[in-house]
């Protein structure tokens, strides 16, 4: 019996329909934050966070920025605690909502619905992120109806503009990073492994993207009279991406691989419990053959791996019926995922330096870069993430295990390079949720052990 936790929880379980309603009144703040219609709704929801985290003795303010606010909350743990600061980020923001025609019912008068798959919560930003958000928040709502104190120093960091790239982010992080310099950074916007597995992300891809255009004769031309002749745009294009990789998938670019990490045995035993299946994995989008480099699981592919992938080609006449040109250009996007400590910027140049090798004298080239971004690796050294690992597994069914992400989540990165706190990503989504989609949903199961996961993390992660 944990008689300091124990109660918490269930404060948390009798409390359930006031805290599911608590999050409804949130999710009918139309806080759309690309659309400036809505600047006064994304007002209205950082003044709601405000009232709340008062309401449970929080000290919180709204810091405005060039666009949407900023929410930030402050509260000290018990006195001589040695237990860690924490600081837990989300986002109150959400996507706009079209197709409106595709959504069951309005995407701002959200509902506790029955599934065949049990109860959920229908709405925008139910799972993304304002339910994620408010489980934490809950959590140290029956802390402190328990215990008249949060078990540790809690700084709260709320953004308003996550879905429109966080253009306030930055300066804000660095103008206040005195009050966001915990010891360890959480950020509740990930989700489960599978459908019960619970999972911390320590491990997010970087990102390189690039626009490459080939362009050979001043104009289009005639395939009939210059066919043969003429220099194709596209097939030196092709012939330029075809030997970026090799026939085991690896990617041939030299320094590509340089700052690639190997996988603990601890992370690949862990990874290997998951029972990932790749055929099941790709199943669901009408494939069954694992694409990546040889030698390598699913789990790797996605998590630890890079890759280089290209995510359009444009060239020549593409329009309805046919028409026997020789075009003038040809070009792709391409983006890198990277891991580790892989510098984008040597590998865009190691990608320029590729091109322009391998392109006939006749035939110029143009580079447009789109962004580039280390990877994050969260050290898992400090003893809080064995400590929530632990504390997951003891609410959830499945253990909780370390896991990697194929995407990237800028503010976990922000928060290594710009404050110096390694971030702990922890969240309830499940792959059906539909984030940003119509019909987006959050099981109420989640909802509800998501509350109770972070009431365990904070009572594990405050004990020496």
């Amino acid at each position: 019996m944990n008689t300091r936790l124990d109660p918490v929880l269930s404060n948390i379980d009798a409390d359930l329909p006031n805290a599911l309603e608590r999050l409804l009144d949130l999710m009918r703040l139309k806080s759309i934050s690309t659309d400036p219609a809505y600047k006064d709704d994304c007002a209205a929801a950082a003044e709601w966070l405000v009232k709340d985290l008062t309401s449970i003795g929080i000290d919180a303010s709204i810091y405005e920025t060039p666009g949407h606010p900023m929410v930030m909350g402050h509260i000290d743990g018990p006195e001589n605690s040695s237990a860690p600061h924490l600081v837990f980020y989300g986002h109150y923001d959400v996507q706009p909502v079209d197709p409106i025609e595709l959504w069951d019912a309005d995407p701002f008068d959200p509902q506790i619905e029955s599934t065949a798959k049990g109860q959920v919560i229908r709405g925008r930003g139910s799972s993304d992120d304002k339910g994620q958000l408010m489980t934490f928040v809950e959590a140290c709502r029956a802390w402190k109806a328990e215990h008249g104190e949060l078990p540790c120093e809690i700084t709260f960091f709320f953004e308003g503009e996550e879905e429109s790239g966080s253009p306030s982010l930055v300066p804000f992080m660095k103008e206040h990073a005195d009050k966001l310099n915990g010891d360890v950074a959480l950020i509740c916007d990930t989700g489960l492994f599978g459908h019960d597995t619970p999972a911390i992300v320590t491990m997010l891809r970087g990102l390189m993207g690039e626009e490459i255009v080939i362009t050979a004769a001043n104009k289009d031309l005639h395939s009939g009279m210059f066919g043969g002749i003429a220099r194709n745009p596209i097939r030196v294009l092709t012939k330029i991406l075809a030997g970026l990789h090799d026939d085991s998938g690896r990617v041939t670019l030299p320094g590509f691989y340089d700052g690639v990490p190997e996988l603990s045995d601890e992370l690949r035993a862990q990874w290997d419990a998951l029972a990932f299946k790749p055929e099941q994995f790709l199943g669901e989008v009408g494939l069954n053959i694992p694409a990546g480099e040889d030698g390598k699981t699913g789990l790797q592919m996605i998590w630890s791996e890079p890759t280089l992938e290209f995510n359009g080609i444009n060239g020549g006449y593409t329009g309805a019926g046919f028409k026997t040109v020789l075009p003038s250009q040809a070009s792709v996007k391409l983006s890198a995922r990277l891991v580790g400590d892989q510098d984008p910027h040597k590998i865009r140049a190691a990608l320029h330096d590729h091109v322009r090798a391998n392109l006939p004298d006749d035939c110029t080239v143009e580079f447009h870069p789109h962004g580039a971004s280390q990877a994050s690796v969260m050290s898992t050294d400090h003893p809080a993430f064995e400590k929530a690992r632990a504390a997951l597994s003891d609410e959830w069914p499945k253990d909780a295990a370390f896991v990697g992400c194929g995407g990237s989540i800028p503010i976990a990165g922000h928060f290594k390079t710009i404050v110096g706190v390694d971030a702990m990503l922890a969240g309830f989504g499940r792959d059906d949720d539909q984030i940003h989609s119509p019909n987006e949903k959050y099981d109420v199961e989640c909802f509800h052990k998501g509350m109770r996961s972070w009431a365990r993390i904070l009572d594990a992660v405050s004990k020496d």
